[in-house]
């Protein structure tokens, strides 16, 4: 991880330096205060991941004299479809709606995205894919 860690410890030079620039040149404390926690999020990141990489040590990506075959393997689980993530992304439109046209939608979709959630969550303990 030390690639990931050293790209966000450049992100943190690069942020501080613009935001100094930003708020000596235009004096607006509101953007230059963004551009300063942009610059803390991502010391936190880099410091997490530097950290990490540490802990963990060096990954085939890491090293230059790493050969392909010793990243080979399983990355993880991946859903082969699921219909919840779009029911999640349109309950959180119902409640931003719901914002502007009243609390009446608010309430509806609410309700429709803990019923999102709970089918998200729980996909893999019924139906088709269950364990």
């Amino acid at each position: 991880m030390k690639v990931e860690g050293l790209i966000f410890a450049s992100g943190v030079v690069f942020f501080t330096i613009l935001a100094i620039v930003y708020g000596v040149i235009t004096g607006d404390p509101t953007g230059t205060t963004a551009l300063a926690f942009t610059a803390g999020l991502a010391a936190l990141v880099g410091f997490y991941t530097l950290f990490t990489g540490h802990r963990i040590g060096a990954r085939p990506e890491d090293r230059l004299d790493a050969e392909i075959e010793e990243n080979a393997g399983e990355l993880g689980f991946f859903s082969p479809g699921s219909p919840w993530p779009l029911a999640l992304g349109a309950s959180v439109a119902v409640v931003a709606l719901g914002l502007v046209f009243g609390w009446w939608l608010v309430g509806m979709g609410v309700i429709f995205l803990g019923y999102s959630v709970l089918g998200l969550i729980f996909e893999y303990y019924r139906g088709e894919h269950a364990h």
